[in-house]
């Protein structure tokens, strides 16, 4: 265990890529532990990926991406200004509306950080507002991407984990609206105090529901997609297949600005993002494989036993644990590489999966908005222009948000356990 882990941070400080990392890890333990098992390397790459409920991950980022291109972005802006920007802080609460709505459809923390700030961040910045302040807000309201389904995180943990996709999809619907009711409450308190301004939005009955009729099957999407699966209807994977249909009739028919070329442009993105996770699920699944030989979640699980943890009190280690974790390690990978080390530990102490799910891809969509990993980071700062540094700084009053509802969920798990069993059975 020593020498595998001590390759993997090696080769991670020596800037080797994740998927790599894991990969010449496990060959490093091979040749020094039990080189007779070698060639069970190819045999676990190969497995690793062999999984029909991984089809999911790459539909559901290409449903994102058509998304982007279709110009749904502009009309989820436009339907969330009619609500809320005749408040304080008009731009700054539409932001993390849009989010909600957003992460939602796409299920993609990055996606929303990049099409929303976009159009956002430069207008809030015209308007007034401290390109920090734009900026972090961006990327802390983009976290609910990861937690309201769809989730292509929650995908990935499913898969791993071997847990139904729809249980976990609602379980992050409470978890996720809190962290947006949280953060429009910040903004709103802040901008009251700071004086930010107000937005001129239509007020007449007739304008309401001209822009409600505009933005009706946009909103349509996120239960079309998620509903198919809770109710049984679709697997995940068939529900998103379903999801970049009913984008690409949206995007091309219906708001007529998704074109053959962006379609192009989207299929190539989809295809190298998940072309990028593929490598680490499969190198992942190596590493896990000699983690199980040498009996690490075993002895994980026992010490847990041995020290007496309570649900709560080891879900809330497990929460630091996590935000440590996030600050250096990427979202796709922590899930691959923690989920089979911690999961049964929790299963042992009473800990539902789901709510283990929850907490746990809840607290790395922290970690994809901190220095010096975090991709919601790195993607706004090629959007803003800004420094890594100063859009953090920016959002830390934001993710503040986010760990509340971290500790709020892992000391009442009804707030995610709830809507799974009301609606899918105990």
């Amino acid at each position: 265990m020593t020498l595998l882990l001590g390759a993997l941070f090696l080769f991670l400080l020596m800037g080797v890529p994740i998927a790599y990392s894991l990969g010449l890890a496990s060959f490093v333990y091979f040749l020094a532990v039990h080189p007779e098992l070698i060639q069970v390397i190819p045999q676990r790459l190969f497995a690793g990926m062999d999984s029909y409920a991984l089809i999911a991950l790459p539909l559901f980022i290409l449903m994102g991406h058509l998304m982007n291109e279709g110009g749904i972005t502009r009309r989820l802006i436009d339907f969330c200004m009619m609500f809320v920007g005749r408040f304080s802080g008009g731009l700054g609460l539409v932001n993390v509306g849009s989010s909600m709505l957003f992460g939602g459809i796409s299920g993609s923390s990055t996606s929303d950080t990049a099409s929303i700030g976009s159009v956002l961040i430069p207008e809030m910045k015209r308007r007034g507002y401290p390109p920090p302040f734009a900026a972090g807000l961006t990327v802390a309201s983009s976290t609910m991407g990861m937690i309201i389904p769809p989730s292509i995180p929650m995908v990935l943990f499913a898969v791993t984990a071997q847990e139904s996709v729809g249980r976990l999809f609602l379980g992050g619907i409470v978890p996720g609206l809190m962290v947006g009711v949280f953060q429009l409450s910040l903004v709103y308190g802040l901008a009251r105090r700071r004086g930010y301004p107000r937005e001129r939005v239509a007020r007449s009955i007739r304008q309401m529901f001209e822009q409600l009729a505009r933005s009706a099957l946009v909103l349509t999407m996120p239960l079309v997609v998620v509903g198919s699966v809770v109710f049984g209807i679709a697997t995940a994977t068939e529900s998103a297949a379903i999801g970049v249909f009913y984008a690409l009739v949206v995007g091309a028919l219906v708001i007529r600005h998704l074109s053959v070329q962006d379609v192009v442009r989207s299929l190539r993105l989809a295809a190298m993002t998940s072309a990028k996770i593929m490598m680490i699920i499969a190198f992942s699944q190596v590493f896990i494989w000699v983690l199980a030989l040498e009996r690490g979640p075993e002895r994980l699980t026992g010490w847990i036993v041995e020290a007496g943890f309570s649900g709560a009190g080891l879900l809330l280690l497990i929460v630091l644990i996590v935000l440590a974790v996030g600050t250096f390690v990427d979202v796709s990978p922590a899930i691959l590489l923690l989920t089979p080390v911690f999961l049964p530990a929790a299963v042992s102490a009473g800990i539902s999966p789901v709510l283990f799910g929850v907490v746990f891809v809840s607290g790395l969509a922290v970690g994809a908005c901190t220095p010096p990993v975090g991709n919601c980071l790195n993607v706004c700062s090629i959007v803003s222009g800004l420094r890594i540094g100063e859009i953090f700084w920016g959002a830390l009053p934001f993710l503040a948000a986010n760990v509340l509802v971290l500790v709020l969920i892992s000391i009442f798990p009804a707030l995610v356990l709830t809507l799974p069993r009301l609606i899918m059975g105990p």
